[in-house]
């Protein structure tokens, strides 16, 4: 029997507690002999990054606590951790950064010095080989950052190549002669203009290099095939498809099947890959045009689509032979997925929502003219099959700002999303202009823009689907963390469309972000707003701290005390001048949490939080959840 009642009331099964245990990140995965290896944060640990492996049907730590597994190189890490066949762990510890190794059941023991301005991450083992990405912070304006091999018995530490101001995706060839990497300068990002590079290695040192490709393009992830071919991705055609040259020659580079979609995203994290080679020649890739499809590519240039279930997220972790292991996130299931010799796939880990599908909200692709271009966006609308609200009522919509701003989200409702559907708050999640998704056009939309485009696209977005009849355009809410903090705070200040926003650690002051952050993103305002002390001008009027005489709604603040890349400063700031011009508020500070809440118990209160904060604003009861003061 189906229970009326008004929207954002419904009660739901899924528990802020459910949904944070939902909420499993994956970080790598890889084959160690006939086994599989992953990582994965553990909330209910402190957010502990843990590698674990499958004993039977039970799931082992390989890396037990209190170790924790995170790199901080380029502060957002990456590739922590690595194995070779033989079952030995190589991974960068949390609190040192020092990279150490050890087998199961084995204490761990160091590989590399103590050394507290040295940092690892991007960890790859080839060819008998230990790679990393250095990065050591010292006296200079930017940190010293190289391609390093590491020997397996503690003694040294090489350098094989520096000279840039960021190196990323090493690899090695199979004769073990030639190192191919990616480098990119400031002010560039690695989504603007990069270089693939191969350099010759003698005596395991590269003693001389070219670039092979233009350094005009965002060209990403060389790769080898067993015949010393390179392979990468480039986007010269304004997409990011694979590309095969032989590096030894000029000749072009040669287009492995085109396609209007993106093979490559933005270089946030080290060790993230969109295709692997496979044995006979074939190669498994990740296509994004607004959502993910995993498909196979077979020697002689024909394209199939796999039936791996992600359409989120999706990254390519390892391949052994012909097996190749998807993570990446799918309707109802977050997970890693192995893809056996005959094209078939199977779930090899995975976190499944605790309800059915009945519970999971359809993804619908949404498409609104902007002042800007068409503005691409997912809606979920509320889903509860034990509750409809009355006939006259349309619902309750809380527009989602993924970070960034170079980022994407792919169309898939994760566990958090669920939560807040499940109880009748609808949900549209903006790709706005500057994702990543879409090509190079749509994401040099942004170029010199942040702040009017990704405003005025949300607003469209939320516009138009209150126009289309689908959400209560009196309760339109827009939260986001991070760059979609920015957003949301943009979008308050100087819009009319929302009465509520939600900034998780989100930036108030673009030029205490400049000065401020760090290095990895140190100039990346040069390219969405204009380069400092020139722009000076637009960043005080591009920054909602120069706009507070425009917040009049009620605004939810939540920031981690230990944030590195947003300091806290920020969101003190915007709450002062909330409170100056007496605009209703909440702050909430959580202890132990940086750029990203990782905790279980600061996942739990976040989300309560943000449910008792509409609840107060938009006039609907939150049954199980505690009521929200507002100063």
């Amino acid at each position: 029997m189906t229970t009326i009642a008004p929207f954002g009331s419904w009660i739901s099964p899924l528990s802020a507690a459910d949904a944070s245990a939902a909420a499993a990140r994956y970080d790598g995965a890889r084959f160690v002999g006939a086994e599989v290896w992953w990582g994965e944060t553990l909330p209910d640990e402190a957010g502990r990054s843990s590698v674990r492996r499958a004993i039977g049907e039970a799931v082992e730590d390989v890396l037990p606590a209190p170790w924790s597994a995170r790199s901080r190189v380029h502060e957002y890490g990456g590739g922590s951790w690595t194995a070779d066949d033989d079952g030995r762990l190589f991974f960068v510890e949390k609190t040192d950064q020092r990279v150490w190794t050890m087998r199961p059941g084995e204490q761990p023991v160091p590989l590399t010095p103590e050394d507290p301005g040295a940092r690892h991450g991007g960890l790859r083992w080839q060819n008998g080989t230990l790679l990393a990405v250095r990065e050591v912070h010292d006296d200079a304006p930017v940190p010293r950052r190289s391609v390093v091999s590491i020997s397996l018995d503690g003694t040294e530490v090489r350098e094989l190549v520096a000279g840039s101001d960021f190196l990323a995706q090493p690899a090695l060839s199979p004769d073990g002669r030639r190192l191919a990497w990616v480098a990119w300068d400031h002010p560039d990002m690695p989504w603007d203009r990069t270089e693939i590079r191969v350099g010759d290695l003698e005596d395991g040192i590269v003693t001389t290099w070219r670039a092979v490709t233009s350094g005009d393009t965002a060209a990403l992830q060389p790769e080898w095939d067993a015949a010393g071919r390179l392979f990468y991705v480039d986007d010269a055609t304004g997409r990011w498809n694979i590309r095969r040259r032989d590096a030894a020659s000029d000749r072009p580079a040669e287009l492995i099947a085109p396609a209007d979609a993106d093979t490559g995203g933005g270089l946030w994290v080290l060790g993230v890959r969109w295709y692997a080679l496979l044995e006979d020649g074939g190669i498994i890739a990740v296509r994004t045009n607004g959502s993910d499809e995993v498909v196979r590519i077979d020697a002689d240039g024909s394209v199939r689509a796999t039936d791996v279930p992600a359409r989120s997220r999706a990254v390519v972790e390892d391949v052994q032979g012909s097996r190749v292991l998807v993570s990446g996130a799918a309707p109802g299931t977050t997970g890693i997925w192995e893809i056996a010799a005959d094209g078939s796939s199977s779930l090899a880990v995975g976190t499944r929502s605790r309800l059915d599908d009945a519970w999971i909200p359809a993804a619908r692709p949404f498409t609104v003219p902007g002042l800007h271009g068409e503005v691409h966006a997912f809606d979920y609308p509320p889903t509860n099959p034990d509750f409809a609200a009355p006939d006259s009522e349309l619902p309750p919509y809380v527009v989602y700002v993924h970070g960034g701003p170079t980022a994407h989200t792919g169309g898939v409702p994760d566990s958090r999303i669920t939560f807040f559907t499940s109880r009748g708050i609808g949900i549209l999640e903006v790709n706005y202009g500057g994702s990543t998704g879409y090509g190079r056009a749509y994401r040099e939309r942004l170029r010199g823009q942040w702040g009017i485009v990704d405003r005025d696209d949300v607003a469209a977005a939320a516009s138009g689907l209150a126009a289309d009849g689908r959400a209560d355009a009196a309760r339109l809410g827009i939260a986001g963390g991070s760059a979609g903090g920015w957003t949301v705070l943009t979008a308050l200040a100087s819009t009319d469309v929302f009465g509520a926003g939600i900034s998780r650690y989100g930036v108030g002051d673009a030029r205490l972000l400049a000065t401020d952050t760090h290095d990895f993103e140190a100039r990346y305002l040069d390219g969405l707003i204009g380069p400092l002390p020139e722009a000076e001008a637009l960043y005080l009027e591009r920054s909602p701290l120069g706009h507070t005489d425009g917040f009049r709604v009620p605004v939810l603040l939540l920031q981690g005390a230990e944030d590195a890349v947003v300091p806290p400063t920020q969101a003190q700031a915007i709450r002062d001048a909330l409170t100056e011009r007496g605009v209703p508020h909440a702050y909430v500070l959580y202890d132990g949490e940086g750029h990203g809440f990782r905790r279980a118990e600061t996942v739990i209160h976040a989300l309560e939080t943000e449910l008792a904060f509409l609840g107060r604003v938009f006039g609907f009861d939150t049954p199980g959840v505690p009521a929200l003061t507002l100063d």
